[in-house]
């Protein structure tokens, strides 16, 4: 038995020091963390078993035959985060570059699987120079086997990616079809074809960094949800991102305790919009305000800025944000802030959180852009996310609420359980400026001062409308709040509704306006 002992405890060890301390040196250098450490980062201390820890290639082409491969470039297993089961899988770059190959791909099909039948999140971490060109096809029908696996999970369990190294060609797809991305400055990248090739086909010259880095893919392109300055932090950031999500699509978010007062009243509320139509505001401090210790977890917080859109607790409950950024393009709604809000709340709904949507804003963004870039499509998804989704629903507008933007951030008509007003909000079909010069364009037009006229119907057209009367008088508002009793009369709101059962038409799957 002591002979067989040494032979598990010397293989054990091959394993752990993956491609050797020399490789690992080289990983410490470039200023990243190698795939065990990653995972220590991410799992509470002690909790982490690993898979298929011996598993090696079966490939013999180009100089493969009898090259070691420990764990053949993935670590796999479970563990716990803040006490609740999590899967994950781990790229060793350290070992042939943390490439993909036929039996790299079965390991983390095998730990995607038993997330699934277990029903708990699933996170990947990306570090991997690609697919493993000495395996040819076997190496692409890995990625295909993943990316099957990515999409049947989706809305089924959470699944968290993170790029902390290169993440090239076919291999983006797999992050791509998961709920979250995470990245880190100057460690991750992200592209379908590298500098190299795009100064072949197209002449341009671009960075790797510039190209396809995290501060690019947080900003430019939405495809980071979230940019860390550090791998200590990310991995931070998404136990943090766990504790708000449940562990699959049967489960509701976890509840905890917490030593904010549900009937605490909030009189900088009353401030928080100023008196001037046209002056903005930051959002973020009303969420913070309302919300329990004035923490929200910001999503896509350098994307899309002209919306804000993340996660909170009311009363120890796990919230969806949504939120009009009136300091940026007057919160106005565009091609990207439509894509933002419309995944966001296909998540909140796919994994039972609950939706509250605070709206200011004036409309969808106007322009020759705007339009021939899809505009009408795009703010569609808005339209449909917020009707396709029955979790419970509570929307506040805090100020300007006009025509289509009115209607796609969740107001009655659309599916709002609860449509609430702040004393301080305008809903109409436009603003008073462009209304008027369509409503009273013949008045103005022959009144001695057109001016003076002009501006005596902005006036009364506001009056009549700056106020949330009107829709309330029709039932379109359910109750003008004062803004001071927002946080109290939200949890009492989302606790009357978590019982809400609301089904839809049978069918196989809607057509999403993508």
């Amino acid at each position: 038995m002591r002979d067989k002992l040494d032979e598990l405890h010397r293989r054990r060890a091959e394993a752990l020091a993956g491609g050797g301390p020399e490789r690992v040196a080289e990983q410490h250098k470039k200023g990243k963390l190698t795939a065990r450490e990653r995972l220590d980062l991410l799992f509470d201390p002690g909790s982490f078993t690993e898979l298929d820890q011996f598993v090696e290639h079966r490939a013999t082409d180009f100089g493969m035959a009898g090259r070691h491969a420990p764990g053949d470039a993935v670590v796999t297993g479970f563990g716990t985060v803040e006490g609740r089961t999590v899967y994950a899988f781990s790229q060793d770059f350290t070992v042939i570059g943390g490439t993909l190959g036929e039996m790299h791909a079965s390991k983390i099909c095998k730990v995607m699987d038993l997330a699934l039948k277990a029903g708990c999140p699933v996170v990947g971490i990306n570090d991997s120079g690609g697919a493993r060109i000495q395996e040819g096809i076997d190496a692409l029908d890995g990625f295909a086997r993943i990316f099957a696996r990515n999409t049947w999970a989706s809305g089924v369990i959470p699944q968290i990616s993170v790029i902390l190294g290169p993440c090239a060609g076919g291999a983006v797809y797999s992050p791509g079809l998961t709920d979250f991305i995470f990245m880190v400055d100057g460690v991750s990248q992200m592209f379908i074809t590298g500098p190299e090739v795009i100064k072949t086909v197209t002449g341009e010259e671009i960075s790797m960094e510039d190209l396809g880095g995290a501060r690019t893919h947080a900003q430019r392109s939405g495809v980071a949800h979230f940019f860390a300055p550090d791998e200590a932090a990310c991995f931070a950031r998404i136990r943090e991102l766990l504790g708000h999500l449940p562990a699959n699509n049967l489960e509701d978010p976890p509840a905890l305790a917490g030593d904010d007062p549900a009937d605490r009243r909030e009189e900088s509320l009353r401030n928080a919009v100023p008196s001037d139509p046209n002056k903005g505001y930051d959002v973020r401090q009303v969420i913070q305000a309302i919300v329990d210790g004035g923490r929200f977890l910001e999503v896509h917080e350098l994307f899309a800025t002209n919306a804000a859109v993340g996660f909170a607790r009311l009363g120890g409950r796990t919230v969806g944000v949504v939120a009009n950024q009136p300091r940026v393009m007057a919160g106005c709604l565009d091609i990207d802030a439509s894509d933002k809000i419309a995944r966001f709340v296909r998540f909140c709904d796919a994994f039972n959180i609950p939706l509250l949507t605070l709206v200011d804003t004036p409309g969808y963004l106007p322009g020759r852009a705007q339009e021939h870039g899809g505009i009408i499509r795009h703010g569609a998804k808005v339209l449909y996310a917020y009707a396709e989704a029955t979790v419970p629903k509570v929307s506040i507008i805090l100020r300007k609420a006009y025509g289509g933007a009115y209607i796609a951030m969740c107001c009655r008509g659309l599916g709002a359980d609860l449509a609430w007003a702040w004393p301080t909000a305008e809903i109409a079909v436009m603003g008073p400026e462009g209304a008027c010069n369509i409503v009273f364009r013949k008045e103005i037009a022959e009144a001695p001062d057109p001016e003076i006229m002009r501006r005596a119907k902005v006036e009364e057209y506001r009056e009549k409308f700056a106020n949330p009367y009107v829709a309330a008088g029709r039932g379109y508002v359910d109750m003008v709040l004062d803004p001071a009793e927002t946080r109290p009369a939200l949890i009492r709101a989302f606790a009357a509704l978590a019982g809400k059962r609301e089904e839809r038409p049978p069918r196989k799957h809607g057509n999403l306006p993508v």
